[in-house]
């Protein structure tokens, strides 16, 4: 039978409820068994425990008949679902905080598989999927079997299964890893959010290596602040969390954590700072990735390639090869395997369609991070560089000014555009961009367009492109919907992007268009987390 949610083990471990029970410290609710765990109602399984959980507008518990009905076994929830799920005749574990205890109770379930996988978390703002695919690619070049959890799939060896967000909810998590364990897989890489660590997703979790790329200002719809959003990520160098750590050395939260981490730490400086642990020296930056050295604490020196362009990810595939080194693999091992990574989807994925110029898809969402790519492009650019950029809707508004000034500093041309409007109207996300936009003196700012129809300011981009020329479509990367209330329509920025440059060369008539992008010309916004 195929069930919904998130794959399972073949090989059930009955629990009882007693262990359950005696791990929460309260009383036994029976002595039955359980074989599995679940926070979705749609998903129980025969043997589940529901865990029911209060939200913000709902509770778990008033879906616990439903549950019932698909053969839960038992129910977890707090005392104001309590009553209602005792309703249902199941046995009831109930405790004040059961999200709290849900990752717990989960990992004991499914027999603590984490611990016979070496885990590697990633956190930072930036460069969490990048990094989690080039440690993933290291352990595969050192003849490991791996996994990968992150913002665009899972992987489970071979098997590409993809994603709903970047860290699943504890109850999934943990079911990964048993099927990763269960099929052989023996290292996984997986992204670690704020929101995963605010929220318990990683509860049961103890990871072997824990990565932190940089901090920078994001998800403040979330955070009440900075202080906040670092505390979040902090979190991940305790024992609690963690058995190591390793740090980036160049950034500023980076440096608070090597001196507040309660774990062993390693530093990396992709800048070739002298008190980090590990550096990059003779770095030279290339259109199509960078070569440089990597020096290590004994003074060793390692030959190593970035798979990607830019100086970011440098520090990337940095933290990379000094991760998978923390982890046993040997330094050059962990370059060779990194550098031979083919691509990260829609990271600065390159599209090519016999076009002169180069064309990038990026998922560059936040102000930081487009400055940081634009000022990387123009360093191998000899001919101009035009980003097409939108911001998400319902997402923090206090970065679309300054992502509009980046945009309108830093490229030739600038041509914005929705993202995910989501419920918001995109021509009100378009004027806070364009007041962004306006601040940047006359001689400081290139051409600015402004079009809400994602598809045409594409072809915009496109139609200015010379030989020599970069454009860069930012924001969606890997994306393959644009929400426009609540309808997520398909959009994919590289499809899109490849028919754009093919009918500007006349291999395509505008009625040529991909079949899984209908409607194209007459779409009005996108669909990243922006």
């Amino acid at each position: 039978m195929n069930y919904p949610g998130a794959p399972r083990p073949d090989r059930l471990r009955p629990t009882t409820l007693g262990d359950l029970a005696a791990r929460l410290g309260v009383e036994s609710p029976g002595s039955g068994e359980v074989t599995g765990i679940t926070h979705d109602s749609r998903a129980v399984r025969p043997g589940d425990v529901y865990a029911a959980l209060p939200g913000a507008r709902l509770h778990g518990a008033d879906f616990v008949a439903q549950a019932a009905g698909l053969g839960a076994a038992a129910v977890l929830t707090d005392p104001a679902g309590a009553e209602r799920a005792a309703a249902t005749g199941l046995p009831v574990l109930v405790t004040e905080n059961p999200r709290g205890r849900m990752g717990e109770l989960a990992a004991e379930i499914y027999g603590r598989p984490g611990a016979d996988l070496l885990q590697i978390g990633i956190t930072g703002t930036s460069g969490k999927t990048t990094t989690a695919y080039l440690i993933e690619g290291g352990f595969r070049g050192a003849g490991r079997s791996t996994g990968l959890i992150g913002t665009v799939e899972t992987r489970i060896g071979d098997e590409r299964i993809k994603s709903e967000r970047t860290t699943p909810e504890a109850t999934d998590l943990q079911a990964l890893f048993a099927v990763m364990r269960e099929r052989g897989v023996d290292a996984v890489a997986m992204e670690v959010s704020s929101h995963a660590l605010v929220l318990g997703r990683v509860d049961g979790c103890v990871f072997d290596v824990a990565v932190f790329n940089n901090l920078s200002p994001e998800h403040m719809e979330f955070h009440s602040g900075m202080e906040d959003y670092f505390a979040a990520k902090a979190q991940l160098f305790t024992p609690e969390r963690s058995r190591r750590g390793v740090v980036n050395f160049d950034d500023e939260y980076g440096r608070r954590l090597v001196t507040g981490a309660s774990v062993p730490v390693v530093t990396f400086s992709a800048e070739g700072h002298l008190d980090a642990d590990w550096r990059a020296e003779d770095v030279e930056v290339g259109p199509l990735g960078s070569t440089f050295t990597v020096v290590g604490p004994k003074g060793e020196r390692i030959t190593a390639r970035a798979p990607l362009p830019g100086p970011f990810n440098v520090a990337n595939t940095l933290a990379a090869i000094v991760t998978l080194a923390v982890a046993g693999v040997d330094p050059q091992t962990a370059a060779d395997g990194v550098a031979a990574v083919p691509g990260v989807p829609g990271r600065l994925e390159r599209v090519d369609a016999g076009q002169p110029y180069l064309a990038l898809v990026d998922y560059a969402h936040k102000t930081d991070a487009v400055e940081s790519v634009l000022r990387s492009l123009r360093k191998v650019t000899e001919g101009r560089l035009h980003i097409v950029l939108g911001c998400g809707g319902d997402r923090d508004t206090t970065k679309r000014g300054p992502m509009g000034a980046a945009a309108a500093r830093l490229a030739d041309t600038a041509v914005l555009t929705s993202d995910n409007p989501r419920s918001e109207d995109p021509l009100a996300i378009l004027a806070a961009m364009l007041s962004g936009a306006a601040e940047v003196p006359v001689h400081e700012r290139g051409e600015v367009l402004v079009d809400a129809d994602r598809a045409a300011a594409i072809a915009a981009a496109v139609a200015r492109a010379r030989p020599g020329d970069t454009v860069l479509i930012a924001g969606k990367g890997h994306e393959q919907g644009q929400d426009i209330h609540g309808v997520v329509r398909p959009f994919d920025d590289r499809t899109v992007l490849r028919a754009a440059i093919a009918r500007s060369l006349g291999q395509e008539s505008a009625d040529d268009a991909p079949e899984d992008t209908p409607d194209l010309a007459h779409t009005h916004e996108n669909n990243s987390q922006g």
